[in-house]
C-alpha cells in the first residue's frame, strides 16, 4: 500500500469517524473469521479509528492455527509466536451497531507489514475469487441462509420456545425478540427478505437480500453478530451449530447464488436443465463435481456431519435436482413469469460452522473449473436420493458425500484445483487446524461432539 492511498484512506476514516462520534460511537470492532470458522476481532477507540484505517492494527498470524476451543495447532506454515499483520477496516462496509451502543463494525483485511494481502486472509482470498470470475465478464449474486436455535441457559440447554415447528405460536412466544432482531437489522442497512419459525425445537430462519459475494459473506458475519447481540438482550442464548441437539435437526447455512453477464441472470432463459444457459450449467456442474472436497471449508466441523445424514433435508447425496430439497445442489426457478430475476442455485450442504469467505470463494472457484472445463450436469434427480437402492444410486450416479470431517479433509487434500486455488500455505492451514479437531473429537460420542461446539460458532 503506497503513501496516496494511506492518505486517502486517512482522510475517509476522518469523515467517518466524526460521522460515527455524533452518533454516540464510541468503539469500533474489527472483526474477521478464523479457519475454524470463529469470529475474532479487536478494536479501537473512535480518536484511534484515523491511523487504524491508514496503518492497521497488529494482529498475530497465530489466528490462523487457532481451532474452536481456542487450541493453537503447530501447523506447516501457521501455529508459532513470531511474526505480525496489520488488521486494515473495509471503509465501505463500516456499520453502527444497532444493538450494541456505543459500538460501530468493519471486518478488517489482513496485510502482512510489507503491505501485501496476507496468503492466508480469507477476504483476500474471495477477492481473488471474484476477480477472476470479472476476468470472465461475469459477475455473481449470493446470499447465506441463517438458522439459529435460542435456548434459555448455555449449561442446562432448553429450547426457549415450546411452539410447534413452523407454528405461528413459536412466532407469538418470541414476537418482541423477532421484531427487535429485524429492526436491528433494518436500522444496520441488512434487507431481510425473510424470517420464521423453523423445524427443530427454538429454531429460527432469517433470509437477506442477494448481494456481491464479498458483501454476502460480510452480512453474514454482521447478521450472526446481530443475532447474538439481540438474543442476549432478550436474556437468551443464540446458537449456531450444525448440531445443537444430539439427534435432533440441525442449523444449516445454505448458499444461494447466480450467475450473471451484462445484466442477465444466466440461470434462465438457457437451453439446459431448468432454463440454465451452457455458462451456468457448467458453473452448476463444476460445483457439483468438487463439492466433497468444498465440505472441508463449507461444513468444516465435526458437528457438521451429525447433521449430514439422510431425512433430514440436509442433501448428504452429491446430487442436483429442480426444487429437490435432500439433493445437495438445488435449482430453484421461481414462479411463472418471474424467472428471470428469481432462478438461483441453492447449496444446501453448508453449515454456520464454515468461514463465509472461504465458502463462498470455494464455491466460486469450482464453478469456474466447471466453466473452463465445459463439463455438464448428470441428469436431474427428482427423489430423495436415500429412497433409491445403492445400485439405482451407483447406476444415476449419485454418491454419498463425506460422511466425516477426516473424509472431507482428505477430498479437498487431494483437489488439486481447489489447494492451489486457495495457495499452499492456507490449504495447508486449512487441513492441519482440521486434523486437530479430528484428533480431539477421535473418541468422542455425538453428545460430547454437540456440548463442545454447541456454543462455538
Amino acid at each position: 500500500m503506497d503513501r496516496h492511498e494511506r492518505d486517502r484512506r486517512a482522510l475517509v476514516a476522518a469523515r467517518l469517524a466524526g460521522e460515527l462520534a455524533d452518533a454516540g460511537v464510541l468503539v469500533v470492532a474489527l472483526p474477521w473469521v478464523d479457519n475454524s470458522g470463529v469470529v475474532r476481532t479487536k478494536a479501537v477507540p473512535i480518536d484511534r479509528f484515523e491511523r487504524a484505517a491508514a496503518w492497521g492494527v497488529g494482529g498475530s498470524p497465530v489466528f490462523d492455527a487457532y481451532t474452536p476451543d481456542d487450541s493453537i495447532v503447530a501447523g506447516r506454515y501457521a501455529g508459532g509466536p513470531v511474526g505480525d499483520l496489520r488488521l486494515l477496516p473495509d471503509l465501505d462496509r463500516v456499520t453502527i451497531l444497532a444493538a450494541q451502543p456505543g459500538w460501530a463494525w468493519a471486518p478488517v483485511d489482513r496485510y502482512t507489514q510489507d503491505g501485501e494481502v496476507h496468503p492466508q486472509d480469507a477476504r483476500g482470498v474471495l477477492r481473488r475469487a471474484v476477480a477472476k470470475l470479472d476476468d470472465e465478464g461475469l459477475t455473481a449474486k449470493a446470499a447465506f441462509e441463517i438458522e439459529w436455535v435460542v435456548a434459555e441457559d448455555a449449561d442446562d440447554f432448553a429450547p426457549a420456545t415450546r411452539g410447534p415447528a413452523y407454528g405461528f405460536t413459536r412466532l407469538a412466544e418470541k414476537s418482541d425478540y423477532l421484531v427487535d432482531l429485524v429492526g436491528a437489522l433494518r436500522t444496520q442497512g441488512v434487507r431481510v427478505e425473510q424470517i420464521h419459525p423453523e423445524y427443530a425445537s427454538g429454531q429460527f430462519e432469517l433470509s437477506v437480500a442477494a448481494e456481491d459475494p464479498l458483501a454476502a459473506a460480510d452480512t453474514s458475519t454482521l447478521v450472526r453478530g446481530t443475532i447474538r447481540a439481540i438474543t442476549l438482550r432478550h436474556d437468551m442464548q443464540a446458537s449456531f451449530s450444525p448440531k445443537v441437539v444430539a439427534g435432533g435437526v440441525g442449523n444449516g447455512g445454505h448458499v444461494h447464488l447466480s450467475l450473471w453477464w451484462d445484466g442477465r441472470n444466466l440461470h434462465s432463459g438457457g437451453d439446459g436443465p431448468c432454463g440454465l444457459t451452457a455458462t451456468a450449467e457448467a458453473f452448476t456442474a463444476g460445483i457439483l463435481e468438487h463439492l466433497p472436497g468444498l465440505l472441508a471449508v463449507g461444513a468444516p466441523s465435526p458437528a457438521s456431519y451429525l447433521r449430514l445424514v439422510p431425512g433430514q433435508w440436509a442433501a448428504p447425496f452429491q446430487a442436483c435436482g429442480h426444487e429437490n430439497r435432500e439433493a445437495a445442489l438445488r435449482l430453484i426457478t421461481g414462479s411463472t413469469g418471474e424467472e428471470d430475476s428469481a432462478s438461483n442455485l441453492e447449496v444446501k450442504v453448508l453449515d454456520l460452522s464454515a468461514n463465509p469467505y472461504l465458502c463462498m470463494a470455494g464455491l466460486l472457484f469450482a464453478g469456474m473449473a466447471g466453466i473452463r472445463a465445459g463439463v455438464a450436469l448428470p441428469e436431474l434427480v427428482d427423489v430423495d436420493p436415500a429412497s433409491l437402492t445403492d445400485e439405482e444410486r451407483r447406476r444415476r450416479g449419485i454418491r454419498r458425500l463425506p460422511v466425516s470431517l477426516a473424509e472431507a479433509t482428505d477430498a479437498f487434500e487431494a483437489d488439486a484445483m481447489l489447494t492451489d486455488a486457495f495457495g499452499t500455505e492456507l490449504s495447508a492451514t486449512i487441513v492441519d487446524v482440521h486434523r486437530a479437531e479430528i484428533t480431539r473429537f477421535a473418541d468422542a460420542s455425538d453428545e460430547e461432539i454437540v456440548a463442545a461446539l454447541r456454543w462455538a460458532f
